[in-house]
């Protein structure tokens, strides 16, 4: 895209909040956010990224502020959320470079839990109000009518054609979950392989803090355990052995053992996203490489959930 293929607020919204217009184009990525990264006139690199308001956004880049205040690899926000028509929109720093660390054994998932359970530290730190509602992927705390939460564009396909082991998974999980009496925290729902980047051994940056979520930090370290591995492609569920050398590592750094009904709570969460991406899988034709790790893991993973 070029910057004169911009959206027209754009350019308006860089010198008004930035001091500069857009100049060059770096990159542009369109998912759930549009991310614009760009060199101002000022001769600054910036990503602007603008997503529809739903009343997380605040909370979200208040959050990613003060964690890199507290010199956690992260991009550091220029500007607080403003709107945009119905936008959400902020900038922040370009931190570019690092490597993704592809893998799913044992010892890439305590490399990820190392960092997960540092970023639950720095997060202790943290005073946001709870950005909710939590990312679609790991709402399974939602008060709609249903198995799963509303969403449109999911809910008008055919539903008959997510497979019955897909919604028996999901109904078990769930029901275990909201059983579960824990105090929620603030921790990153989209731990994913993509979202970090690496140099040697040292996390240089992770991102996407649109997917924080107020959750049992239980929760989050289970749905983290099982999301890791995605580093492109589509995603996947972790190896239950993969999962389980994460869920230690995490408790090893954090100085604290989880409880029994913790742990159950961390497997029945591992669950849970990978139902999700398994119900998005058939309901857009895409081959079931979620659902086929869900349901040969399914069932040992509900075991130790107790569900």
């Amino acid at each position: 895209m070029a910057v004169d293929d911009l959206p027209d607020w754009l350019a308006v919204w860089c010198l008004k909040r930035l001091g500069a217009e857009p100049a060059e184009m770096l990159f542009g990525l369109e998912q759930i956010s549009t991310v614009f990264g760009l060199r101002l006139t000022s001769g600054a690199e910036v990503m602007v990224k603008a997503r529809e308001d739903d009343g997380r956004a605040v909370s979200c880049v208040a959050a990613q502020f003060q964690l890199a205040e507290r010199g956690f690899p992260c991009a550091r926000p220029l500007t607080s959320v403003t709107n945009v028509g119905s936008l959400a929109v902020h900038a922040e720093d370009f931190r570019p470079g690092g490597d993704i660390l592809h893998g799913q054994t044992p010892d890439v998932a305590v490399r990820y839990a190392q960092v997960f359970a540092r970023l639950a530290a720095e997060l202790a730190y943290v005073t946001v109000a709870p950005p909710l509602p939590n990312p679609r992927w790991v709402r399974w705390d939602h008060t709609d009518t249903g198995l799963w939460p509303a969403i449109d564009f999911l809910d008008r396909r055919d539903q008959s054609m997510v497979p019955a082991h897909v919604v028996d998974t999901a109904e078990q999980a769930r029901d275990r979950l909201l059983t579960a009496d824990l105090p929620c925290v603030l921790g990153h729902s989209d731990f994913e392989a993509q979202n970090l980047r690496w140099h040697g051994r040292e996390v240089w940056a992770v991102h996407d803090w649109d997917s924080l979520a107020w959750q049992p930090e239980a929760a989050l370290v289970g749905a983290a355990s099982g999301v890791f591995p995605r580093g492109a492609g589509l995603p996947t569920l972790a190896p239950i052995g993969s999962s389980e050398a994460f869920l230690l590592a995490y408790q090893d750094v954090r100085g604290r053992a989880f409880t029994a009904v913790e742990l159950e709570i961390a497997w029945a969460a591992s669950l849970w996203p990978a139902a999700h991406n398994a119900r998005w899988e058939a309901l857009h034709g895409q081959p079931p490489v979620c659902g086929n790790a869900l349901q040969a893991q399914a069932a040992e993973r509900l075991r130790r959930a107790n569900a």
